[in-house]
């Protein structure tokens, strides 16, 4: 699937949207509905939406970054690859939020520092970087939504680090499932998408996924993984003191 560059004419092959549609889209989310009325007129000089039609690269390492994008459906994985091939998510960036790296490389002129796929269809919103930066010298809330997304990207990251550093894949499986689990204790994903998410293998994933199912933790089929012992799953991710810590093994019952 072809990638967009982001200035001018896209690369990527989804359907444009541009000006007052745009807009009007963006002001379903926090802060663009609190612009002023020449702040909405600045924003619709040649903001476009993008409908990314499904997964699929949106930006790569090197690229140039022109203008500020938001995500208004689905949800942008941002992303590095070590020298090993091995891939580790370092956030995601979900409908109404934008992105702090790229924020960064257009008010500092650098290339885009990781990658961004979109996981499912969704569409995102570009901001032209004349336009953003105007913005955030006129509008208070853009001035916020800046800080607001910087001061959220070092909170993420720093409790990503200190997950590497400090959890094993298990915790660490078992941490992703809590945090990104719906409402009903459903996350529909594969084994390989949360390899890419934890930096490890497949078949690491499926050891430690085979665990959990003995264990009574989770139920899987395919594309789709449920919480079936959230109490547990939090217990692996911070042992009890009175157990001592014990690892689940394969089999092991529920308690």
């Amino acid at each position: 699937m072809a990638t967009s560059d982001f200035r001018g004419q896209a690369r990527y092959a989804p359907n444009v949207t541009t000006l007052e549609a745009t807009v009007a889209v963006l002001e379903d989310f926090e802060p663009f509905c609190r612009m002023s009325a020449a702040g909405k007129a600045l924003l619709a000089q040649g903001s476009l939406r993008k409908n990314l039609p499904g997964p699929g690269s949106v930006l790569h390492k090197g690229q140039p970054v022109s203008g500020a994008y938001v995500a208004l459906e689905g949800r942008l994985r941002v992303f590095t690859i070590g020298p090993n091939g091995t891939e580790a998510t370092l956030y995601f960036v979900n409908p109404g939020e934008t992105c702090v790296l790229a924020i960064n490389c257009l008010f500092n002129d650098l290339l885009y520092p990781a990658w961004v796929q979109t996981e499912s269809p969704g569409a995102i919103a570009l901001i032209p970087g004349p336009v953003y930066r105007r913005l955030f010298e006129t509008e208070s809330v853009i001035q916020n939504l800046t800080v607001s997304t910087l001061s959220t990207l070092v909170y993420r990251l720093m409790a990503e680090l200190d997950q590497m550093h400090s959890s094993n894949h298990r915790q660490r499986l078992a941490q992703f499932m809590l945090l990104h689990a719906a409402a009903d204790g459903s996350l529909r994903t594969t084994q390989q998408q949360l390899a890419r998410h934890l930096g490890t293998t497949r078949e690491v994933v499926a050891r430690l996924m085979g665990e959990f199912v003995a264990a009574g933790l989770l139920h899987t089929q395919r594309g789709l993984i449920s919480i079936r012992d959230l109490f547990g799953l939090r217990r692996v991710v911070a042992p009890d003191p009175v157990s001592g810590g014990r690892k689940i093994k394969a089999g092991q019952p529920k308690r």
